[in-house]
């Protein structure tokens, strides 16, 4: 287990490197390419968004993402393409359904809250995803590793309680409110928390319940909180989470090639 909390001294440092790993893999990364893959959870049409080097050769590893609230917002395909630059095949799938993305607040707080209040559904739609990135010819299906924002964060959770072959697993601003002892257990791969100290929407509390289940269950998982840091910290807005926002993508980076040996 690590906890780590945000060192002022340090900032200087992770945005060096995490600017050394974007322009190395910005480098080899001249080719590319986006699409959206169809597929089908149940009797669901479900559209995802693909990321990759279109010049890399053979089966390589691959990043799920799930997003926020906001579904496909340009934001999400923005974040999907800095991460492929890290050298990943990149899926960020669908939970909403194809063509649903909600124009407004009060469209993504009833479109979650389905989800939120059907973990069954939550769960089979992220699973979707996944078999659907695995299905790619450029993915290694054996080198998956997983990332959540937010919503997404939450429906990761789902993800990896099912006993999904991830070897690693990030969250982002997530929710734990619905995580159990029992589900702990089922988790194969590693796990890294990037969290806010002072969010409201998955308080403290509600923080250290989650770290006590894995800890139980003897997880490899991994802490970070930034102080001074609310929720949504991905899309800043105070200084504090402009430097959470600058730090998350170097612990991101660096779990990705710890975890998939990249």
């Amino acid at each position: 287990m690590k906890i780590a909390r945000t060192n002022l001294a340090s900032l200087t440092s992770f945005v060096l490197a995490i600017a050394a790993l974007v322009l190395q893999a910005g480098a080899a990364q001249a080719a590319t390419k986006t699409q959206w893959i169809d597929y089908k959870q149940g009797n669901t049409a479900l559209s995802g968004y693909l990321v990759y080097d279109d010049a890399v050769q053979g089966r390589r590893p691959a990043i799920l993402m799930i997003p926020d609230r906001s579904g496909f917002s340009e934001n999400t395909l923005q974040d999907a393409q800095m991460i492929a630059k890290l050298g990943y095949v990149v899926f960020a799938e669908d939970i909403f359904g194809k063509g649903v993305v909600p124009k407004d607040v009060p469209e993504m707080t009833k479109l979650i809250t389905i989800y939120n209040d059907d973990r069954a559904l939550m769960r089979s739609r992220a699973l979707a995803g996944l078999d659907a990135l695995k299905a790619q010819p450029m993915v290694d299906p054996t080198k998956i590793a997983a990332i959540g924002f937010c919503f997404g964060g939450t429906t990761g959770i789902e993800l990896i309680e099912t006993g999904a072959p991830l070897l690693g697993f990030i969250s982002v601003h997530g929710s734990f409110n619905k995580f159990t002892p029992e589900a702990a257990k089922n988790i194969k791969g590693r796990v890294l928390i990037l969290h806010g100290a002072e969010d409201p929407v998955a308080p403290m509390e509600e923080v250290n319940s989650v770290i006590s289940q894995l800890r139980a269950a003897k997880v490899d998982f991994e802490l970070n909180l930034y102080s001074g840091t609310t929720h949504g910290f991905t899309r800043p807005q105070s200084p504090s989470e402009v430097r959470a926002d600058e730090q998350y993508k170097v612990a991101m980076a660096r779990f990705f090639k710890d975890v998939l040996a990249h």
